[in-house]
């Protein structure tokens, strides 16, 4: 017996649940073939950063902003670097019985290091804060990329947070590569702010 309620009508039918799309999950999108450039797309719900996926519901925050340099760590570098050029000059200098002084070409090549460490140090030292967009995930590790524009970047954050709260969303740009001597192109960091580095 069906139920008619109180006025006699049958209860009104539940709406029924959206079904998600048919057919085969996106592909990974290609890299650019040219060097430097990574396509940042946004597509069904999954952030791709080059040949990486991200679910959009696992990003935490997405930030556009200026990276200053450590230059901390860099004088840090510089030290350790010449530390060891002049422990290894000591090193040959006594094994050679004192025969490689200053005079007889040691110097020279001790000169030769000093100078490109130096050059080294003062190029960290004074290179201005690069754009970029952080996008950390709830894990902890996050991606970082680059453009010459910190507008283009606002502007590709604020796509990104819009299509986390709407589904049907979808873009695609392309960015740089964030190149670091530890991780490469896309760098995955842990703790975000906490790294050294990102000053604000």
């Amino acid at each position: 017996m069906a139920y008619t309620g109180g006025g006699g009508a049958p209860p009104p039918t539940p709406p029924t649940p959206p079904t998600p799309p048919s057919g085969p999950p996106p592909p990974v999108p290609p890299e650019a073939s040219w060097g430097g450039a990574l396509r940042l797309r946004v597509s069904r719900r999954m952030l791709w950063v080059g040949p990486a996926a991200f679910p959009l519901h696992n990003i935490t925050r997405v930030e556009a902003f200026r990276l200053k340099p450590d230059r901390a760590a860099a004088l840090l570098r510089f030290l350790k670097w010449l530390l060891v050029a002049v422990v290894i000059y000591a090193v040959v200098n006594s094994l050679s019985d004192g025969e490689a002084s200053l005079e007889d070409g040691g110097g020279p090549l001790l000169f030769v290091v000093l100078v490109a460490l130096a050059v080294y140090l003062g190029k960290e030292l004074f290179e201005p804060a690069k754009p970029v967009l952080l996008v950390e995930m709830s894990s902890g590790s996050a991606v970082l990329v680059t453009l010459p524009s910190m507008e283009e970047l606002r502007d590709i954050a604020g796509l990104i947070a819009k299509a986390i709260d709407n589904p049907a969303a979808e873009f695609s740009t392309v960015v740089r590569q964030f190149n670091t001597n530890n991780y490469g192109p896309v760098v995955n960091m842990n703790g975000g702010r906490n790294n050294r580095g990102i000053n604000l």
